[in-house]
């Protein structure tokens, strides 16, 4: 996990080498300067010999200056190599989201994703900035230091052996607990995400059904589940200062005591006693260690915190497509003719009943194909699998002769042009959003393509045209205009095989009429899957298929349907009765 997430260093190795190596300079130079001071108090203050004195100075001056030196290099360097990690991070996580399925997506909401690539990112940035300073920092400092006290006096060093063990153990008991309410934290921030996003993306439904106060009140509810979790969290983290700080000042007053008695001693005997300047250093270097220990309790916790977004980052990443092109795919579609040979199709093997079974069809090119059903009959499901957005479970579906699965998935995507259900617009304007379809059109394609979809009369008629700027989800555009569009954008791509999933379900009836007459006129070539609830719709079409429950349970014209399928009867005469009233 650690090695796949290492990948993301790439361009900024050297900046993520440079940071440490600048800290042990730093470091060295810290432990450096209570040595000297030592000695200049030693052999230059108490026997007034000036010389030393101003050597000595001098010598701590350049310690100095190098420890800041190489300090802002460190941070400088880690900011960098942080901050590029994190940049590396989003755009892989990104760049192999893009490569997911639709049955990849539906194994995370879009909550989670965007709290992954966002609040994840940002934790292991700053978990990362850190330890390639603070993992050689702690350890550089805690065992120079140790070296240094013991080099003074093996004797007070033993001090140190009893205040490490009580902080590890105190690591140990905190580290676990806090794990488990990070990691339950991190998964109520998508709660949060989600909560916000369906009330944004729905804020016109929730105005309309006067339903403020009940979204004001789910807020709050996962809101108030993050503070509370995190208030728990700070309680047991709360617990690592005072243990820290009471371990500090016990080895202060310990060395102190020992130390003073060990001053005295050392007027009867030098060599067992210490001097004034060794003791005070040995308070620099017991506050060294100590702080040294409270920095790595810190970076614990900070890994604790940061073990959680890990493993959501490292799954986003794992995640394995279901649909990848095959080793030598096939560059060309050579007609709009599918074929559906014994198809069964499932959401996911744990499904209860398949959502198409035993289908079976031939579709020629050119030909226009009409699809009508009742809700959850399996007619989105029928088209989405012929530009491969999801792979058949059972049989063979073809495309121009050929396994879809064959082909490689960029050029069957290119010839086969969907309209979903779910029109989706993209913030920019609307020339912007037709060259969707093709980023190289010309303006009079464009036009054409939209006075095919009868669009271009109501772009005409905005003040700044195809510039008009669109915003995101199309919300400044009605229902049926944004249909429209995204039929003119699926025709710039001029595709041998064009799918309208209940596209024209929001334009008037004559609207309907009058693109499907440009649709017989202008592109008979191209093969033309239409789902509609309206008969109209589809009653001109060459073949109408009548979906229920996954299987076609009847094909045929218009008029042959209307004496051999009841389904078809009950739902024709329904609408005739309607319309006529």
């Amino acid at each position: 996990m650690l090695r796949r997430l290492a990948r993301c260093i790439r361009e900024y190795k050297w900046a993520a080498i440079l940071s440490p190596l600048c800290m042990i300079g730093e470091v060295s130079m810290e432990v450096t300067i209570p040595l000297i001071m030592a000695n200049l108090y030693d052999f230059g203050v108490v026997p007034q010999n000036m010389n030393v004195v101003v050597t000595k100075s001098i010598q701590l001056v350049i310690c100095a200056v190098f420890s800041l030196c190489f300090g802002c290099a460190s941070a400088i360097f880690a900011s960098k190599a942080g901050t590029g990690f994190a940049k590396n991070l989003r755009h892989d996580m990104y760049h192999h989201i893009q490569s997911y399925s639709f049955s990849n997506i539906d194994k995370f909401s879009t909550a989670s994703i965007v709290t992954r690539l966002t609040s994840d990112v940002a934790r292991l940035q700053m978990t990362f900035q850190m330890m390639i300073r603070m993992f050689v920092r702690t350890p550089m400092m805690l065992i120079l230091s140790l070296i240094m006290a013991m080099r003074i006096s093996v004797k007070l060093s033993l001090v140190y052996c009893v205040a490490i063990p009580l902080l590890a153990v105190g690591l140990i008991i905190l580290v676990p607990h806090v794990h488990k309410i990070f990691e339950r934290v991190f998964k109520t921030y998508d709660k949060l995400n989600n909560v916000v996003q369906e009330n944004v993306h729905g804020i016109r439904v929730v105005k309309a059904f006067v339903r403020e106060d009940k979204e004001i009140e789910k807020f709050t509810d996962v809101s108030g589940s993050i503070y509370r979790d995190f208030t728990k969290a700070e309680k047991f983290l709360a617990l690592n200062n005072p243990v820290m700080q009471t371990c500090v000042y016990a080895c202060m007053i310990a060395i102190s005591w020992i130390g003073a008695h060990m001053v005295m001693a050392s007027g009867n005997n030098p060599d067992l006693g210490l001097s004034t300047g060794e003791l005070s250093s040995m308070f620099t270097y017991t506050t060294q260690i100590l702080s040294t220990l409270m920095m790595l309790s810190m970076v614990f916790v900070m890994l604790t915190m940061s073990r959680a977004p890990l493993l959501r980052c490292y799954e986003i990443l794992m995640e394995k497509p279901d649909l990848t092109n095959p080793q030598d795919p096939v560059t060309e579609v050579a007609d709009g003719s599918i074929d559906f040979e014994n198809v069964s199709f499932r959401y996911s093997a744990a499904a209860k009943r398949a959502a198409l079974e035993d289908v079976s069809l031939h579709i020629p090119a050119g030909a226009t194909v009409g699809i009508l059903g009742g809700t959850g009959s399996g007619k989105s499901t029928l088209v989405q699998l012929i530009p491969r957005l999801y792979d058949v479970t059972e049989g063979v579906l073809k495309v121009g002769g050929l396994d879809v699965r064959e082909y490689d998935m960029d050029v069957l995507r290119d010839n086969v042009a969907m309209v979903l259900q779910k029109n989706e617009l993209f913030s920019g304007s609307i020339r912007d959003n037709l060259r969707w379809g093709n980023a190289a059109a010309t303006d009079e394609e464009m036009i054409h393509a939209c006075k095919l979809a009868c669009a271009h009369d109501f772009i005409e008629s905005f003040p700044d045209g195809y510039d008009t700027h669109i915003e995101q989800g199309g919300t400044n555009v009605s229902g049926g205009q944004k249909q429209r569009l995204c039929i003119a954008r699926a025709l710039l791509k001029k595709p041998k095989i064009l799918i309208l999933d209940d596209s024209t379900s929001a334009v008037d009836t004559h609207t309907d009429a009058m693109i499907r007459k440009a649709f017989r006129e202008e592109i008979p070539g191209t093969t033309k899957l239409i789902i509609a609830q309206r008969i109209a719709s589809v009653q001109e079409a060459d073949m109408i298929l009548v979906m229920d429950n996954g299987q076609i349970v009847a094909v045929g014209t218009h008029d042959d349907l209307l004496k051999t399928s009841t389904i078809y009867q009950e739902v024709y005469y329904s609408q005739k009765k309607g319309g006529e009233e």
